[in-house]
């Protein structure tokens, strides 16, 4: 109903219907509470000017935050020193392990290294007698944190282009009739047709689908026509037209005094009077209006309960001017019905259904690529490193990682992949606990 005035004023007009009466120590505070929460905006929050201005701060302070700590995070995954010092390799410091009597060549380590993905690179003493090695795992996935960052600037953008410029609708059409899309004058409007619909039940009754074969036509021309289901919707031109609900209907004629046709065709019961179906609508051409309600009769027949209703006096009251019960076939005395024939002739449905074009939709998509993205990149690859220092016959090795590495486990397994490149068991290796 936002993008319809008449129907905001409808939903608004009920929201005091509810809620006026409500009062708290003899005061009544629905009329002011529906009025307040209107000019709050509480019910078209999304787009309320309050709600929007939220966002702006909240997208501001996430790129804020982004480009504050880019730099950092750039610095953060740069290489380091490759030639660290001896004390680095301390065995009384976590993730430290030595080997002595390696027989490893600065080759061999890096053949392992690169097994373990790790990029390798070198650095020799001045003197040729110390070879250093860093192997490096994941180097820049610590900077995907910016894509997870990324995503949460384009889920808002994306929010207000579909706010901005999305349009969503909900129209119910009669099997056999047809509705405009967008309203009527709009250039390049659509219509839809129902050309049939089903519910099929299974066994113990219970609905196994919902299905309409749906057309539609633009200048004329049928562009499309599909058999639509709940999580099956029909695209054309970028609208959605996506199956929602359904309902009965009930077919009528209705003539006037001289037997001239006034109307044919369905008529929607898609409200209710108590647990039965009903359905308003004003015979074409006069100001009475018509108030169907589908009921049985005492032996369970289907039976069709007619009131019609003459225009509001001064109080706001329709006088009820006729009341009429008629069978499927049946036709209701022109004599009660204030001069018209009103005849059932079938029993029909209506299906519901929801029309969007939501041009944000694709930045929505994009947002949760990087999201899922960004975070799966940042838990599940982080990033790890291996400083070894050969120096003579001794290898040692130190491991760092961000928190998400099993550091112990990364070690002792490194460990075991040197112990096996020179041939011996890795028992010989004494890692620090």
């Amino acid at each position: 109903m936002l993008r319809d005035p008449a129907g905001y004023a409808r939903e608004l007009a009920d929201m005091h219907t509810r809620w006026d009466a409500n009062q708290f120590l003899g005061i009544r505070f629905g009329p002011a509470m529906v009025d307040l929460f209107d000019t709050l905006g509480f019910f078209r929050i999304f787009s309320a000017i309050w709600f929007v201005a939220v966002l702006v701060v909240l997208v501001v302070a996430i790129i804020c935050c982004t480009l504050d700590r880019t730099p950092r995070l750039w610095r953060s995954v740069q290489p380091g020193i490759v030639d660290q010092p001896l004390p680095f390799f301390d065995p009384v410091l976590p993730e430290r392990a030595e080997l002595e009597h390696s027989n490893l060549a600065p080759d061999d380590i890096a053949r392992t290294l690169r097994r373990r993905h790790f990029k390798v690179r070198r650095a020799t003493s001045a003197d040729g007698t110390v070879q250093w090695l860093q192997g490096d795992r994941n180097q820049y996935f610590k900077l995907t944190t910016l894509l997870t960052h990324l995503g949460l600037i384009l889920f808002l953008v994306g929010g207000a282009v579909t706010v901005t410029l999305g349009f969503e609708t909900v129209v119910f059409v009669g099997v056999g009739q047809t509705a405009p899309v967008q309203p009527v004058g709009t250039p390049g409007n659509m219509l839809v047709k129902v050309n049939s619909f089903a519910a099929p039940v299974l066994d113990n009754g219970k609905p196994a689908d919902y299905v309409t074969d749906l057309s539609v036509f633009q200048d004329g021309q049928q562009v499309a026509r599909k058999d639509i289901r709940v999580n099956d919707p029909l695209e054309v031109q970028g609208f959605m037209f996506h199956q929602n609900t359904f309902g009965p209907a009930v077919d009528m004629t209705i003539r006037d005094a001289d037997g001239q046709l006034v109307w044919t065709g369905p008529i929607l019961l898609d409200s209710n009077v108590g647990d039965f179906p009903s359905g308003f609508g004003t015979i074409p051409g006069s100001e009475i209006g018509i108030l169907t309600v589908l009921t049985r009769t005492a032996d369970g027949a289907p039976a069709l309960l007619l009131q019609g209703v003459g225009p509001s006096d001064a109080t706001g009251a329709a006088p009820t001017l006729f009341r009429a019960l008629i069978g499927v076939g049946g036709t209701a005395d022109p004599a009660l019905t204030a001069g018209y024939s009103l005849t059932w002739d079938s029993v029909g449905a209506w299906t519901g259904m929801v029309i969007k074009n939501d041009p944000g939709a694709p930045v929505i998509w994009l947002a949760f690529l990087c999201l899922i993205s960004g975070l799966v990149m940042t838990f599940y690859l982080p990033r790890r490193r291996a400083w070894i220092r050969l120096d003579g016959d001794t290898l040692r090795i130190a491991m760092t990682g961000d928190r998400y590495v099993d550091l112990p486990r990364e070690l002792a397994r490194l460990v075991e992949d040197f112990g096996a490149a020179r041939g011996r068991s890795a028992d010989a290796v004494v890692p620090t606990p």
